[in-house]
C-alpha cells in the first residue's frame, strides 16, 4: 500500500498504540526512613571513629588537607540558593558538601575551582536534591538540604580531586556515583 506521502507501508493492517507508561516507582515512607537510617548509622560511625595514627621514626608534618581534618557537618551551612546570589567574581577553589542538616547526612561531596559558578549551570545533583526533597514533602518528613564549603582545598586540580574522592569514599555520600552500588540510586 502507498501512503499519501509516497512512502510504502509494509504493515497496512497494523495499528500501533503506545504501550501504557508505568508510573515511576516511588520509595515508600518506611523505605526512605530505613535508607536514611542506614546512611546515618554509617556516617555517625565515621564521625565517632578516631583515625589510625601511624607511628613514625621521624617528625613528619601532618597533612594540611587530609580527609580526617574535614567534618562536613561542622562547616557553616549556606542555603542551596547560594548560586543565585550575584557575584563579582567566579569564586574560589573549594570542596563543597550537600547535607541534610535535619538528618545530619552528607548527601554529596564535590570540588570546584569556581565556587560561585559551579551550580549555576547543569548539575545532576540538583535533580537528586529536588527528588529527595519532593519525596520528603510527599510524606511530611522534615528535611533541610544545604551546602557547606571547605575553603582550604588544594589549588591544583589533581590533589583537589584526590581529596574529593577520599571524602566521597570516607563518608559514602549517596548522591555521588561512586556510592550508588552501596546505597542504590533512588533519586536519579
Amino acid at each position: 500500500m502507498i501512503l499519501e506521502d509516497n512512502q510504502l507501508n509494509l504493515f497496512p493492517d497494523l495499528t500501533l498504540t503506545p504501550a501504557p507508561r508505568a508510573e515511576a516507582l516511588v520509595m515508600s515512607a518506611d523505605a526512605l526512613l530505613k535508607w536514611k537510617a542506614q546512611i546515618l548509622d554509617y556516617q555517625q560511625r565515621v564521625r565517632e571513629t578516631k583515625p589510625v595514627q601511624q607511628a613514625t621514626l621521624f617528625d613528619i608534618a601532618p597533612k594540611r588537607c587530609g580527609p580526617d581534618q574535614i567534618d562536613p557537618l561542622l562547616l557553616r551551612l549556606v542555603p542551596m540558593s547560594f548560586h543565585r546570589v550575584p557575584a563579582d567574581n567566579p569564586g574560589d577553589v573549594s570542596l563543597y558538601f550537600i547535607v541534610d542538616s535535619v538528618a545530619s547526612l552528607v548527601l554529596y561531596v564535590g570540588e570546584t575551582c569556581r565556587s560561585n559558578k559551579r551550580w549555576k549551570g547543569i548539575h545532576a545533583c540538583k535533580d537528586y536534591i529536588a527528588s529527595y526533597q519532593d519525596l520528603h514533602y510527599r510524606y511530611g518528613i522534615q528535611t533541610a538540604v544545604n551546602a557547606a564549603f571547605w575553603w582550604d582545598a588544594p589549588v591544583e586540580r589533581k590533589p583537589r580531586q584526590e581529596l574529593e574522592l577520599s571524602l566521597i569514599l570516607k563518608w559514602r555520600s549517596p548522591f555521588n556515583k561512586e556510592n550508588w552500588e552501596r546505597w542504590g540510586q533512588p533519586f536519579g
